[in-house]
């Protein structure tokens, strides 16, 4: 978690970050000691770039302590799942149906998400100052957008909410807000099932995978890992843009300014990377200088909080500005990964909608927010939103403000603990199961036996 949380009271302003520090330590115990997090104290971002990009480094979860955790929190499918599957075939035959699935005009995709985001907003009160998560808020929206990618058609009010029910459910277990809910989860696989059986969806599923297989990978890449990451990307801008008035007023005052809100975007997510630790497998040896060489089989966890810190001036700053003068091409920042290590396959729908569903919320509203703004978001963007036009009392402005700054600060303490003990609870649960090492025993050949280029 990047940040430091904001002090409920002079008591306990501790707890929280002494919470999350004893988190990470379990973590860190499940990934075993053969583990290297890039870029550190030794190693720097330049051995980070050159590591990521390593054709070695293509593991994906055959070894790794985590996998099974990770696994056990995606479930159901976690190895079709687009990220976690091995190096070959069977990847590439997923990645390029991912590839046309996401194909689409820029304009089109721009126009689709924007409708969505505009019919969420619509359910919001124009009359009076609303107060809302935003995650929450622009999540059926997203679940909306991906419906409409997959089956090109309008997305009925069911399917919007099994979608954002097993996303909501796979991002509060990751953030260990909450517990795994199968149940809600395979309500879904069910809706997917009959609709995959039916023949419903118009892409052609990847050949390798069974029917089962194919309901999996669209239920984890698109009704899941899409959903989620877009609903998150979303309210880390628009609760940046609440706690810097001075930036949202020219994004609002300049709307179709393209350049300025794409600088928007990247130093939020520059900031507030959606990844926060990207792991991998080597699967061959890799020198980190002239004396140290990596084993085949070792962990390295890249840290993109980390990298995107290295080479800025006032890195924990929000500035939009800095993107004046700095290419993304050259800064240290990689938001949807590196190129040649298989990276995000929506780095190029995703800042095309972000900037529609931004226009569309700053047209409508004002957003303040006193809430922190963490990495993580575990509290899901707390958000005032103030519609355009609408006379606001100062005092009661002042009033909701202060609420919402004093209830970040209670909910900060006893949601530390709560992730603790839930996290705790679901790494020893991951850790009976076994899901990714039972995987791997009884399918060896999901595993990557040589090293080479992704391609």
């Amino acid at each position: 978690m990047s940040g430091g949380p904001r002090p409920a009271t002079a008591d306990t302003w501790w707890l929280p970050r002494g919470v999350v520090a004893l988190r990470e330590r379990i973590f860190e115990k499940v990934n075993g000691d053969r583990t290297l997090t890039l870029p550190n104290a030794t190693y720097g971002p330049e051995v980070f770039e050159r590591v990521y990009a390593h054709p070695a480094a293509n593991g994906r979860s055959a070894g790794a302590g985590l996998s099974d955790l990770f696994w056990y929190w995606l479930a159901p499918g976690p190895e079709v799942h687009q990220e976690h599957l091995e190096p070959g075939e069977r990847y590439e035959d997923v990645a390029a149906v991912t590839r046309r699935i996401l194909a689409g005009s820029s304009a089109g995709l721009a126009a689709a998400a924007g409708r969505a985001v505009g019919r969420v907003l619509d359910t919001v009160p124009d009359t009076r100052i609303s107060l809302v998560r935003l995650r929450d808020l622009v999540m059926p929206a997203w679940a909306e957008f991906c419906y409409e990618l997959v089956f090109e058609e309008p997305c009925p009010p069911h399917a919007r909410d099994l979608i954002t029910g097993h996303a909501e459910d796979v991002i509060s277990a990751l953030k260990c807000t909450g517990l795994r809910h199968m149940k809600r989860r395979a309500r879904l696989t069910a809706y997917l099932r009959e609709r995959v059986a039916a023949g419903d969806v118009p892409h052609e599923l990847p050949a390798s995978l069974s029917l089962p297989e194919q309901v999996h990978y669209l239920q984890g890449t698109f009704f899941n890992t899409a959903v989620v990451q877009l609903s998150e990307a979303t309210a880390h801008v628009l609760l940046a843009l609440a706690r810097h008035p001075e930036v949202q007023q020219r994004v609002s005052a300049s709307p179709d300014d393209d350049r300025y809100l794409t600088h928007v975007l990247d130093e939020t997510m520059r900031l507030y990377p959606l990844f926060g630790i990207a792991h991998r497998i080597t699967t061959g040896d890799i020198p980190l200088d002239e004396d140290t060489v990596l084993p085949a089989g070792s962990v390295v966890c890249f840290s993109y909080p980390g990298y995107h810190a290295t080479g800025y001036d006032r890195p924990e700053e929000f500035d939009p500005h800095r993107w004046e003068a700095l290419s993304a091409k050259d800064a240290h920042h990689i938001p949807f990964g590196v190129a040649a290590n298989r990276p995000c396959p929506a780095w190029r729908l995703s800042p095309l909608v972000l900037r529609a569903a931004v226009r569309e919320v700053v047209r409508r509203f004002r957003l303040d927010s006193t809430a922190s703004h963490t990495r993580s978001i575990p509290h899901r963007a707390p958000c005032l939103l103030i519609p355009r036009g609408l006379s606001c009392e100062p005092r009661r402005l002042q009033a909701l403000r202060s609420f919402v700054r004093v209830r970040d600060g209670v909910e900060d303490v006893t949601r530390g603990v709560r992730q603790l003990v839930l996290g705790t609870v679901m790494v020893l649960h991951a850790r009976r199961q076994r899901p990714a090492v039972r995987y791997f025993e009884e399918h060896p050949a999901g595993r990557c036996p040589v090293a080479r280029p992704e391609g």
